[in-house]
């Protein structure tokens, strides 16, 4: 089922990161009063990172049981594990270091000198097998249904590592791929697919900067998601788009309503 976006402009940066923060907190907390547990998917990138960053800083974190709190990611840079330009790397020093986990039910994404090595695509299967582990007979998908799916949108609209034109935006049927060739370093990476996002009841998807501009009017436009893969991710229940002033500058000004909280 798609989900009509729903835009959210906040002044600038840092208020963006604040109020996705503070978004997130509630609905974990309110996830795990309907359901006993939460699950998230993180993305990296300058408007995941502050966006964990600001969830360390807010007093309301400790409102979040983090032990009942599954943990996936929705790309991954095939990379050594430890390497500092791994999402999960940036995330633990931002945020996952500092909360009590419970470490079964983080999922990173395999390393590239994992059981896995040299082998994205081995990698990706792997990750796809934990996925639909997770899955109950209720998500009606081989990936759990996430409860917030994060994403944030490039420059050139990608997602994930999902890039326009790339073959893995193509893919219906895989809930993981394997990346070669990615038009942004590193060009090996693990990353979900279009359907697998489309799995999660909220996806939010994340852009600041004047760079995002054009990337948020094209792929709010009615835009192909081959060609931009933004366009075509979004929830079962929600679909957000959380931006600051100077993304959302090319947006038609009164086109989107701003989203209920």
């Amino acid at each position: 089922m798609t989900t009509t976006p729903q835009v959210v402009v906040h002044r600038d940066k840092d208020e963006l990161a604040q109020a996705a923060a503070a978004r997130l907190i509630t609905t974990v907390v309110e996830a795990q009063t309907a359901r006993g547990t939460a699950s998230v998917v993180l993305t990296g990138g300058r408007n995941g990172n502050a966006l964990l960053a600001a969830v360390a800083a807010s007093p309301a974190r400790s409102s979040v049981d983090w032990s009942r709190l599954d943990l996936w990611w929705g790309d991954e840079r095939y990379l050594p594990d430890g390497d500092p330009e791994r999402n999960v790397t940036q995330a633990t020093e931002t945020l996952l270091a500092s909360v009590p986990l419970d470490p079964a039910r983080v999922h990173p994404m395999p390393a590239s000198d994992g059981a896995h090595a040299g082998d994205v695509d081995a990698a990706a299967e792997a990750y796809a097998a934990e996925l639909a582990a997770a899955a109950r007979p209720e998500d009606h998908a081989p990936v759990p249904a996430f409860d917030v799916l994060l994403l944030g949108v490039g420059p050139d609209t990608h997602v994930a590592s999902l890039f326009p034109e790339h073959p893995g935006v193509r893919e219906t049927e895989r809930a993981v791929v394997g990346v070669h060739g990615a038009p942004k370093p590193p060009p090996t990476r693990v990353s979900l697919t279009l359907p697998a996002i489309r799995a999660a009841r909220e996806v939010w998807l994340l852009a600041a900067g004047a760079d995002k501009a054009q990337a948020a009017a094209m792929a709010l436009s009615g835009a192909g998601e081959i060609q931009a893969p933004a366009a075509g991710a979004y929830g079962t229940a929600r679909t957000l788009w959380l931006l600051d002033s100077l993304a959302a500058a090319q947006l038609p000004r009164g086109l989107y309503p701003p989203a209920s909280p």
